[in-house]
C-alpha cells in the first residue's frame, strides 16, 4: 500500500476524446512557458532544468533566475488563471479560458515583462509534427475548465505514488516532474552506467538534446493524458538500452501489456482508476516493470531500498 490511502475523487474520469482539444491548447501553453524556463535556467543533466513541478492548485516551473529576485510561473487548475511572481513581491495573471494560442504568448510576454522578466525564448513547438510558431497560430482554442480540473486531481495522486515509488532506490532518480515537450509526468531511475548514443529522431527536437536526456542507462516510468501511441490516459514503463528478453517480461497488473511499435509497457488509467486498490494496482506496474529492466539489465540491485516513511531516515545498509 502507499503511505497515503486514497479515494475515488483522487481518481476522476479523464476520457481523452471528450478534452483533447483543450489538451492539445494546454500542451501548447505549457511549451511556452516551459521554453521560457528553457531559456533563462542554466542546463541541468537530462533536462531536468525545464520541467513542471505538480502543486495543490496545478503545476508550477519553480524559480526562474530571472528579474528581480528570480520569477514563478503557475498555472492554477482551480481558479483558471496563469499566474506569476517575481522576488519584489509583484504578481501579474491572467485567466485560462478559450482562446488561441497567438492570445496566450501575448499574454504571457506581456506578465514577464510587467514582472521585470526577459521573456525572450525559441518560438516554436518542440516534439510535435508539422509545428505551427506560437505567434502565427490563431486558430481558437476551447478551454473545458472540469476537464482541466479532473486531470489536475488524478496528476496530484499520480504524482504521490510516485513519489512513493520513488524513494525506494538510493541511486540516481529524477525528480517526479511533467514534460512539456511531450506532456508526461515522469520519474527515471539510472544504473549509473553509460548508454549507447541514442539515435535521436525525435520531430522537432535537436538530436544532441536527446542523447544528453539518454547518456546513462534508465528505466523510466510515466503518465500520459492521452494522444500519445494509446488514444487514451495510461501509464508507461521503459528501458534505455533495451535489455534482450524485454518485451516478454511478466510485469503487473494483468491489464499491462507490451506495445510493439512502441517499444514500451503500457497500463491503461481507466485499469488503475477502476481497480479495488487504485495506488496498488499502479505501483505493482512500477515495481514489475522497473524489476524486469533491473534484472535483465544485470543492474547493481543494492541501489534498491525499502520504500521512505514518514519522518523517519533510511537504515544504513
Amino acid at each position: 500500500m502507499s503511505n497515503n490511502q486514497s479515494t475515488a475523487n483522487d481518481w476522476p474520469p479523464i476520457p481523452f476524446a471528450e478534452w483533447q482539444t483543450t489538451a492539445a491548447a494546454l500542451h501548447l501553453y505549457l511549451q511556452i512557458v516551459g521554453k521560457y524556463r528553457l531559456a533563462r535556467s542554466p542546463w541541468v543533466n537530462h533536462a531536468w532544468h525545464a520541467t513542471f513541478y505538480s502543486t495543490p492548485r496545478g503545476l508550477t516551473t519553480s524559480l526562474i533566475p530571472d528579474g528581480d529576485g528570480g520569477i514563478e510561473v503557475q498555472f492554477d487548475f482551480i481558479d483558471h488563471t496563469v499566474r506569476g511572481h517575481c522576488g519584489s513581491v509583484t504578481t501579474k495573471k491572467f485567466a485560462l479560458e478559450p482562446m488561441s494560442v497567438v492570445d496566450f504568448h501575448r499574454q504571457f510576454i506581456q506578465m514577464i515583462g510587467d514582472l521585470g522578466g526577459n521573456a525572450t525564448f525559441h518560438g516554436s513547438p518542440n516534439e510535435l509534427e508539422d509545428p505551427i510558431p506560437f505567434a502565427k497560430d490563431t486558430a481558437s482554442r476551447p478551454y473545458d475548465a472540469d476537464a482541466v480540473g479532473r486531470f489536475h486531481r488524478a496528476l496530484v495522486t499520480i504524482n504521490r505514488v510516485f513519489q512513493d515509488f520513488r524513494t525506494s532506490y538510493r541511486g540516481k532518480v529524477s525528480p517526479v516532474h511533467l514534460f512539456w515537450g511531450s506532456f508526461d509526468l515522469a520519474v527515471t531511475r539510472f544504473s549509473g552506467r553509460r548508454a549507447p548514443l541514442h539515435p535521436g529522431g525525435i520531430p522537432n527536437l535537436p538530436d544532441n538534446v536527446t542523447q544528453e536526456a539518454y547518456s546513462h542507462e534508465v528505466s523510466s516510468a510515466g503518465f500520459w493524458a492521452g494522444g500519445g501511441p494509446v488514444d487514451d490516459a495510461a501509464f508507461y514503463s521503459y528501458a534505455y538500452p533495451v535489455p534482450e528478453g524485454f518485451s516478454d517480461a511478466s510485469v503487473k497488473p494483468e491489464a499491462a501489456y507490451f506495445d510493439k511499435d512502441f517499444g514500451e509497457f503500457i497500463l491503461p488509467y481507466e485499469a488503475v482508476r477502476t481497480s479495488a486498490d487504485p495506488e496498488s494496482t499502479l505501483m505493482a506496474f512500477l515495481e514489475s516493470t522497473y524489476d524486469a529492466a533491473a534484472s535483465l539489465g544485470d543492474w547493481d540491485r543494492s541501489q534498491e531500498c525499502t520504500r521512505g516513511l514518514k519522518g523517519k531516515p533510511l537504515p544504513i545498509s
